[in-house]
């Protein structure tokens, strides 16, 4: 198992560089091809194709695999499920297309939305396949029909812009990613459906991915309803900088816990049953995801003066202590995230939703508070909220199976309490760093990873995973030296 996970990650870890790669250069060849107004058009249509994918799914690829034992019959009903869901928010999207057109003032939009409605049967034909693959812990697989798919929809797009320059170029290309996606899990999961049944275990799958699919609608309305009230009460520039500092945050955290996180879960759900080795397993894995994002966070928030204009440019000034106040938020991230790691593997899609409820209520609640102070105050107030809100969590996550609250306090804390320390020691010593931003940076990553070492080493816990991390590092240097890559 433990093989499986690191295969996993690293696997999983990989093809995210190669989607990464995709996207950069996306943006890159692509803006050169097209107009400004094509893009602006995806755009339109893109929120809408978010909004009616948070219930594309329904939560029924994670029952698949949650689920310790699962019957032919049991995914071929799931399937079926998938196919109707589809279909039906198919037809929607197209009922739709006409009102959105009209919402934006953009007649091109309409066309564009009710032909996305196609790649909601794409999704839906492949999704209980992808699971199975999934379920098999096949990451290497999966891993490999991402990046495949990820270049093809990449060289799609270009070739299309290259001979007809419209927005056409965009939708052909992520329609191809999500074929290849498809065919590629059908021939991995060696499964084939039949004809329409239902079968017995189906209604707890369904009930359990209903649970997921609430907390997805509020983590929705939660994650955007501070953008949505900045640019209501203040405008395309606050909303700017604001946006900006968000996405220079998370984005790094999310590329660090998704591809974990895909791993885990499945991982986690085979132990459900094994409660000893499931909380070891738990307890393992999250604190080196701690070593390895929270001194990261800590640098930014201390060097985001010279940051932020070196990775957005100089007019980008004024986004700093935006960035800073959600730093702060973003130091619990990687603590908090992987919360749902727990409920999803237990079978707790009704908690889920209902925490999922709860916060979007709370951060709503933040966010009007700080509202009046523009985006800065936001910022400030969603941070505030982070803080307050996760000894909820863990009480909450803890009130039942085999990860209890002072497992995460004792895990966390070395490298929560390290992280803050390191802020500030290179705060006091920012103004000692050299002049050259990229080597101020890279001086600061190296004392705030130390600085997080130094006071984990003080607790038992810390030590541990020191000890852990120290264990992986030598494992790798010694399989580079047997294969003469180092």
């Amino acid at each position: 198992m433990g093989q499986s996970v690191k295969r996993g990650a690293m696997a999983t870890g990989g093809a995210q560089i190669v989607k990464l790669g995709c996207q950069i250069t996306s943006v890159i060849v692509l803006s050169r091809l097209l107009q400004p107004d094509d893009f602006g058009i995806v755009a339109m249509a893109a929120p809408v194709a978010a909004f009616v994918g948070l219930f594309l799914d329904m939560g029924l690829t994670q029952a698949t695999v949650q689920k310790k034992s699962i019957t032919a019959a049991e995914v071929n009903s799931l399937f079926w499920i998938n196919m109707a869901v589809s279909a039906v928010l198919g037809v929607i999207m197209i009922l739709i297309s006409p009102l959105v057109a009209r919402f934006y003032g953009e007649p091109q939009v309409a066309l564009l939305v009710a032909v996305m409605s196609l790649q909601l049967l794409v999704v839906g034909l492949g999704a209980q396949h992808s699971a199975l693959v999934t379920r098999r812990m096949a990451f290497g697989r999966l891993a490999l029909l991402e990046s495949v798919g990820a270049l093809l929809g990449l060289a799609t797009a270009i070739a299309w812009a290259y001979f007809e320059r419209t927005y056409w170029a965009l939708f052909v290309g992520g329609m191809t990613t999500m074929v290849f996606m498809t065919l590629g899990c059908w021939i991995s999961s060696h499964w084939r459906p039949g004809v329409p049944r239902w079968a017995s275990g189906t209604k707890d799958m369904v009930r359990f991915g209903a649970g997921l699919t609430g907390f997805n609608f509020a983590n929705f309305f939660g994650r955007n309803i501070d953008q949505i009230l900045i640019g209501r009460h203040w405008g395309n520039q606050q909303l700017g900088l604001y946006d900006r500092a968000n996405r220079l945050l998370l984005f790094p955290l999310q590329q660090v816990i998704y591809p974990l996180g895909k791993v885990m879960v499945p991982a986690l759900s085979r132990l459900s049953h094994e409660p000893e080795r499931y909380r070891k397993a738990y307890l393992r894995v999250a604190p080196l995801l701690l070593f390895v994002a929270v001194p990261g966070v800590a640098v930014a928030i201390a060097t985001a003066d010279f940051l932020i204009p070196l990775a957005l440019g100089d007019q980008w000034e004024g986004s700093v202590r935006i960035f800073q106040a959600l730093g702060f938020a973003g130091m619990l991230q990687p603590l908090n995230s992987p919360a749902g790691w727990l409920f999803i593997s237990q079978g707790r899609s009704g908690d889920f939703m209902k925490w999922g409820i709860f916060g979007a209520i709370t951060i709503s609640v933040s966010v009007v508070l700080g509202l009046p102070y523009g985006a800065i105050g936001v910022a400030v107030s969603y941070a505030v909220h982070e803080y307050l809100r996760t000894p909820v969590l863990w009480l909450y996550v803890g009130r039942s199976g085999p990860v209890q609250a002072g497992h995460i306090l004792r895990m966390a804390a070395p490298f929560v309490l390290g992280a803050h320390v390191a802020v500030g020691v290179l705060w006091l010593l920012k103004s000692h760093l050299p002049g050259e931003p990229i080597m101020a940076l890279i001086l600061a990553t190296v004392l705030s990873y130390l600085i997080v070492a130094a006071i984990a080493a003080l607790f038992a816990a810390g030590r541990d995973t020191l000890m852990e991390v120290h264990a992986l590092a030598s494992k790798g240097l010694i399989t580079r030296l047997r294969t003469g890559k180092a």
